[in-house]
């Protein structure tokens, strides 16, 4: 790890760790699926709008912390937003029935809007610009290293003591992170709210009718879309399509997430290479999204595959990509719009994703409930495809 002192990077890391946990919390809920939806008696289109009540809630999040951790501090933003979604993800473990997964999904959902805001506000406040691209990917990498070790941590607790523990189990975690921020938030960077120069704020502000944010927005909700459907539908697709039972899903869905997080580590040290020494760091991304939009076509291939280790090869290799895609566009963002408001800028990315994540799934859950393997991946394709299209058409300095 770059640097001088391993204490400098210690915000990062905790800003790792809080998105290993928020991803902890939302993909036990999808690891289980299988064994919920039975038990419970719903069908994969009402999980879809279960789904969605999580990416709505989230989409409104999103941009609200970042806005609120933007200007009244990580600090005391970070400690509420946790409480209130540990709160909630323990509270899946005494509902039952659609309306019940839907109001906690809800909840935790609002709660976790704080995470990636929180980890980019953490980042800018802590690291020098050199090593930001390098910063956002180890405060973002939790979230994939969450997605790694759910299956591997949550399973064991499912066979020993039912689905319901699992979710006790991470209302826990949210609690000892709860304690650590307290005492790693005491330092003076973190403790103070965000005020930057007027000359800063002014030049990074940031206007809808700038096409630049469209482009952003559409690079990180459409191209990313690969992240969700691997997290949301690919256990449905295990178990529906290829038979494997719950255990069998548990021990190997731990392997695309792999790519996720392997995908922000590269593409963090790829940005912050590639654009050293530029005064246009343009042609840095529009060469790598292109490279994305390529890199992401193997993906329509999924339902042709016979073979269960290179089905999750290819998965892995689609996480990585889409992993890659989110520090591309939060790093072409933070160019353009400035640092200033920062915790804004990571609200809306993630906001986008999750607004669109929020459409698309019960439209995903249709298509597994029709048993229409080919159309949902050529889907899943598709869509980000078009999500790097748009970015190249509207990447473009804006005309005042």
């Amino acid at each position: 790890m770059p640097g001088s002192s391993w204490r400098l990077w210690l915000p990062a890391l905790s800003m790792l760790l809080v998105s290993l946990i928020s991803y902890i919390d939302r993909n036990t809920l999808a690891l289980l699926a299988p064994t919920i939806l039975q038990e419970s008696r719903l069908s994969a289109e009402q999980y879809g709008w279960i789904i969605s009540a999580f990416s709505v809630a989230y989409m409104a999040g999103n941009p609200l912390w970042g806005r609120w951790l933007d200007r009244w501090g990580v600090r005391s933003g970070m400690l509420l937003a946790v409480a209130f979604w540990t709160a909630a993800s323990a509270a899946h473990a005494l509902v039952a029935g659609f309306a019940g997964f839907a109001a906690a999904r809800a909840a935790l959902g609002f709660g976790e809007g704080a995470t990636f805001p929180g980890g980019l506000r953490t980042v800018v406040q802590t690291l020098p610009e050199r090593w930001r691209a390098r910063g956002v990917a180890i405060a973002y990498s939790g979230g994939s290293l969450g997605a790694v070790l759910t299956p591997l941590i949550v399973t064991p607790i499912y066979a020993a003591w039912g689905w319901r523990a699992a979710f006790l189990f991470t209302g826990g975690i949210g609690a000892l992170w709860l304690l650590w921020w307290t005492f790693i938030s005491r330092r003076p960077e973190l403790r103070a709210t965000h005020a930057p120069h007027a000359a800063l704020q002014r030049a990074g502000r940031i206007r809808l009718t700038d096409p630049r944010l469209w482009a952003f927005m559409a690079s990180y909700a459409l191209g990313c879309l690969p992240l969700a459907f691997v997290i949301y539908q690919a256990p449905l697709y295990f178990a529906r399509a290829l038979g494997k039972s719950q255990v069998e899903i548990g021990a190997v869905l731990w392997i695309p997430p792999l790519g996720w997080e392997c995908g922000y580590f590269l593409s963090g040290w790829l940005v912050d290479r590639l654009r050293r020494g530029r005064q246009d760091s343009l042609p840095v991304y529009r060469g790598l999204t292109l490279a994305a939009a390529l890199l992401t076509l193997p993906l329509a291939l999924g339902p042709h595959i016979q073979s269960f280790p290179l089905l999750l090869a290819l998965l892995f290799w689609a996480m990585l990509v889409a992993g890659g895609n989110v520090i591309i566009s939060i790093s072409y963002a933070t160019h353009v719009f400035t640092t200033a408001n920062a915790g804004l800028i990571a609200g809306l990315g993630a906001g986008s994703w999750s607004a669109f994540v929020a459409l698309a799934m019960p439209w995903f859950g249709r298509m597994m409930d029709a048993r229409a393997w080919q159309a949902s991946f050529l889907a899943a394709t598709a869509i980000p495809v078009a999500g790097f299209a748009l970015w190249f058409l509207l990447s473009r300095p804006a005309r005042d």
